[in-house]
């Protein structure tokens, strides 16, 4: 579960991936047709990560996953993550989004404006 209001991470939609023999290829695609000029290809905590981010992930996810796996320190896990997103970001294999706080009015607002509109509708 993310913290509202964390930065959260997330596959780019604009690639290709495959794991092959435990590594993970990358393949951006521009304009529908595949860049192979610019593959990528990791493994190991690489590949974990790209795992993970089938789906938007904290990075504090993405780090306790790695340690984990790995059985490595805190701030180990934390900056290998960290720079695996780093250069992912760069490359534009990755995308943040972010997530964002909403207070308990808000959503009280939110949930009785959805609840005005229905019976008005009706």
């Amino acid at each position: 579960m993310t913290v509202p209001g964390q930065q959260v991470f997330t596959r780019a939609r604009s690639v290709v991936s495959r794991i092959v023999d435990g590594r993970t290829l990358i393949v951006p695609v521009r304009g529908k047709v595949g860049e192979l000029a610019s593959i990528y290809s990791f493994s190991g905590t690489g590949t974990l990560i790209w795992k993970l981010l089938d789906e938007p992930r904290a990075l504090s996810e993405l780090i306790d996953a790695v340690e984990r796996e790995h059985g490595v320190s805190p701030e180990l896990a934390q900056r290998d993550v960290k720079r695996f997103l780093d250069d992912m970001l760069s490359a534009g294999l990755v995308q943040i989004e972010q997530r964002v706080a909403m207070t308990a009015i808000e959503i009280t607002s939110t949930a009785s404006r959805g609840l005005w509109e229905t019976a008005d509708s009706r």
